[in-house]
């Protein structure tokens, strides 16, 4: 089959497909028969596990499934898939990042990017830095991308195009909940098909055999420290407590003594005939992407030079996607602890048409990098070019003061025995 190619992409993006997909099937990596365990919830109503269970209709029967993975949880992945290309110089795209680097006590953060920032590029990370000495948010770049919306995107594309993939609702900068909201073009869930609950057992014995009875209290000359009654010669300290309310002055705060056997049956892990992971780039939601001005700020030519700038624009955010699905697929599906999933087969990507068929898509990452690199030089030809070199902020000081802040007090809160707040 001929490998995909981006006139292949191109065409589908102007309106000879509604959407890509590819829908896999996967098996834990320690055979059919083994756990995994999904990302717990917290319990509403009659739920009786922390899992998001769900009755889905699948070959016309009803059947019970269990999320494994959720949207947005796949959205960050495919962003960190992305990221790491990035980082790798096999992707080069625009990039938005909060350099800690050199921020005392806060050097271990490295930098942030709008690609690892919750709220993308209208994070509170970066509307709290700085471009230079200039608040991001008031800089010519900050106020560009605050003035993007869906019919009015290009500032949006140039300086941040993967929010026009993964979607961005600019909710925390000047315009509050009226800021611009652009949908998620691309959709990843992976479930699991076929779910039945399992129970965690858990227990611990104590080599030494350090009783529950024994009472552990802070030592009131080292506040970091415990000590128990009889050290103290009958002077009595705060009970020790750095395991939760429960733990409080018992061996258990301090990581001693024997746990029981006990049985979770809300969060024990599930058994899958299966899991799918679907994904769905929606084209249609492209297409409603409007560039009405150059990168450069100056009016198209004619309408037929906007046209053709408008679909490479797109072709452009349709090639992150595919190259998102190829790269997190390389990366591979270790999801969380005891949650490793393989593939049954290789990826299988699709074209979808209007009317329901499908034509195969022969892709690979290599496939999927130089496409994304030929789509965006035809975008910059038709006018439409990134603004490739990074644009660098730095904290605020005042938003590397409430990150300092936080940390003396947690770790202040841990020496207390109180545990976060």
């Amino acid at each position: 089959m001929p490998q995909f190619t981006l006139d292949s992409l191109r065409a589908a993006v102007d309106g000879g497909a509604v959407a890509f997909r590819s829908i896999n099937r996967l098996l834990p990596a320690g055979g059919a028969h083994d756990k995994v365990f999904p990302p717990t919830y917290l319990k509403e109503r009659n739920a009786t596990t922390k899992y998001a269970f769900e009755d889905r209709v699948i070959d016309g029967v009803t059947t019970k499934t269990v999320l494994l993975d959720s949207v947005a949880s796949q959205a960050n992945r495919m962003e960190e898939a992305l990221l790491e290309a990035w980082n790798r110089g096999e992707l080069k795209f625009p990039l938005v990042r909060v350099d800690f680097s050199k921020v005392p006590e806060l050097e271990d953060l490295d930098s942030i990017s709008a690609l690892q920032a919750p709220h993308r590029i209208a994070d509170a990370l970066l509307r709290d830095s700085l471009l230079g000495d200039v608040p991001f948010r008031i800089s010519t770049v900050g106020r560009a991308i605050t003035d993007a919306r869906p019919d009015h995107a290009t500032s949006m594309f140039a300086y941040c195009p993967t929010a026009l993939l993964f979607g961005v609702w600019d909710s925390t900068g000047p315009k509050g909940g009226l800021g611009s909201k652009f949908q998620r073009a691309i959709v990843s869930e992976i479930v699991g098909i076929g779910a039945a609950a399992g129970v965690k057992t858990a227990s611990r014995l104590d080599p030494v055999g350090v009783q529950r009875g024994v009472t552990i209290y802070t030592d009131p000359n080292d506040p970091t420290g415990w000590t128990s009654e009889e050290a103290l010669g009958g002077k009595k300290g705060k009970p020790y407590n750095r395991g939760g309310a429960k733990e409080a002055g018992r061996p258990a705060a301090i990581n001693h003594g024997n746990i029981p056997p006990t049985i979770d049956s809300e969060a024990g892990g599930v058994t899958i005939d299966h899991a799918l992971h679907t994904v769905v780039i929606s084209l249609a939601a492209l297409r409603r992407l409007r560039f009405p001005i150059r990168a450069d700020g100056a009016p198209f030519a004619d309408r037929s030079a906007r046209d053709v700038a408008e679909v490479a624009a797109r072709t452009v955010i349709a090639a992150l996607g595919l190259a998102a699905i190829m790269h997190q697929y390389e990366r591979g599906y270790d999801l969380r602890s005891r949650s490793l999933l393989v593939g049954t087969g290789p990826l299988q990507i699709e074209q979808v048409s209007r009317d329901g068929t499908t034509t195969p898509v022969t892709l690979d990452r290599d496939t999927a990098n130089r496409i994304v690199a030929e789509a965006a030089a035809a975008a910059a030809a038709a006018g439409l070019g990134w603004v490739v070199a990074p644009v660098e902020l730095t904290p605020a000081p005042k938003l590397a003061d409430v990150i300092r802040a936080s940390r003396r007090l947690a770790m202040s809160s841990a020496d207390d025995g109180d545990g976060p707040v």
